[in-house]
């Protein structure tokens, strides 16, 4: 989630100073509409932005992707909506504590294990982004420096992306993960949505300055279902939706709703804009990461993939410190106290196990397909059994209960496909991969 989201990414990607606010109870709500929705878009716009092009070609096309955007966005901000009503009626702050609340402990900690995991899943994420970039920037400088093409650029060990991302994780991401909060967050969370309206702006302007590419269709319906993990991943912000929820001063749910459609609508029309434009641009041939089939010395996508590195890279300690909280992490060191050495240990952990996954992946995408499958658990269903939890309690009419409790059924059942779906395709894409 250069955004980061996510979640996030893009999963309160990039809004840390915030969620670290909604735990105590003695703040004050203070929070504007025009900032719920900044940072909503900033939870939001992310990562999984590099991804569309690439969704919307494996979907079938631009007219069947864009369906499929806009009935996911139905659930989407219905999720949202139904999370700011149970944090209203269960007075929590965090998501995880709403579903604990609401739907009782046993849920609640599947939810945690759930967070955990999708954070982790993120930040291996964002080292497959960084180190596609890094490599792309290697080639690119070998180019303008020696003249030469990138077939005859010599391979050597140091010069490696993979040695740098090392290199990077060992000399950045670790000491800025290492202290106990991430001050530098309030200087650079504007980087992520800097980066996706870069990118978005760059990826249609270079559609009419470069030849578009003979488009073809898949032959099965059933390929629309492949766009779904990307745009889970994508509009991913529900994890930060209720730290943003209780922190604004007009907790209305008829505001929260607008707040939800307006920024749901600005993360449509920047992903929208983005994969119409690179998919027509390269057809098929698009690469899962748009970055990736621009020339390398082209000077408008070097320029928005620094942006994208950049921001990455401080977002990745904030990921890290949203996991690092968890509690159920400090239990498996047998710590209580989250300012015990013990923070030191995952630290340290968490960035090794992420950093060998992402040397290994073969691209994004086949992460992507992870945390878009686990994200429905966040978008679909602990929203959908909130619903049917507090319609259990709740002084509504009965005709009303009926109606919300089935749409929370419907929402659980959809939310259920679209994990054993997302987690199918992606395992048997990664073992046919690997098989390869």
């Amino acid at each position: 989630h250069a955004g980061f989201s996510p979640g996030s990414a893009e999963l309160a990607r990039e809004s840390i100073s915030l969620l670290a606010r909604s735990a105590s109870l003695a703040d004050p709500p203070r929070l504007g509409s025009f900032g719920a929705v900044f940072i909503m878009l900033k939870s939001a716009l992310g990562a999984g932005l590099l991804n569309f092009p690439w969704a919307f070609g494996k979907a079938g096309g631009v007219n069947t992707a864009i369906t499929v955007e806009l009935v996911s966005l139905v659930f989407l901000i219905s999720g949202l909506v139904i999370l700011g009503y149970a944090s209203s009626v269960s007075r929590q702050k965090t998501y995880q504590d709403v579903v604990r609340e609401v739907c009782g402990r046993a849920v609640g900690q599947l939810c945690e294990v759930c967070f955990c995991f999708n954070l982790f899943m993120i930040s291996v994420a964002f080292l497959v982004v960084v180190q596609d970039q890094l490599e792309k920037l290697c080639i690119s400088l070998y180019e303008t420096v020696t003249g030469s093409s990138e077939a005859d650029m010599p391979y050597h060990w140091y010069t490696d992306q993979r040695f740098a991302l090392f290199i990077m994780c060992l000399l950045i991401i670790l000491p800025l993960s290492i202290p106990k909060e991430i001050g530098i967050q309030k200087y650079t969370s504007v980087l992520g949505t800097l980066a996706a309206t870069y990118l978005c702006v760059a990826v249609v302007v270079k559609h009419y300055l470069m030849d578009s590419h003979r488009i073809i269709y898949p032959d099965t319906w059933t390929s629309m279902f492949s766009v779904v993990p990307t745009i889970c991943f994508g509009f991913q912000c529900h994890e930060a939706c209720i730290a943003i929820y209780s922190s604004m001063e007009n907790q209305k749910l008829l505001h929260w709703t607008a707040i939800s459609v307006l920024s749901m609508f600005f993360c449509l029309l920047t992903y929208t804009l983005t994969g119409v434009y690179g998919f027509l641009t390269f057809g098929q041939g698009v690469a899962s990461d748009i970055l990736m089939s621009y020339p390398g010395n082209d000077v408008v996508m070097i320029i928005s993939r620094l942006l994208f590195g950049v921001s990455i890279i401080t977002i990745y300690p904030i990921i890290l410190l949203l996991g690092r909280y968890i509690k159920s992490q400090w239990s498996l060191c047998g710590f209580e106290d989250p300012h015990s050495r013990c923070r030191v240990v995952l630290t340290v952990a968490w960035i090794s196990f992420t950093l060998l996954i992402a040397m290994f992946v073969p691209d994004m995408a086949d992460v992507i397909s992870v945390i878009g499958g686990i994200s429905a658990f966040f978008i679909f269903i602990f929203p959908g059994l909130c619903l049917v939890f507090t319609m259990q309690t709740e002084d509504v009419s009965p005709r009303l209960r009926d109606i919300l409790t089935i749409w929370g059924v419907v929402t659980i059942v959809v939310g259920a496909f679209i994990f054993g779906q997302s987690t199918t395709i992606a395992v048997m894409e990664i073992f046919h991969k690997f098989k390869a």
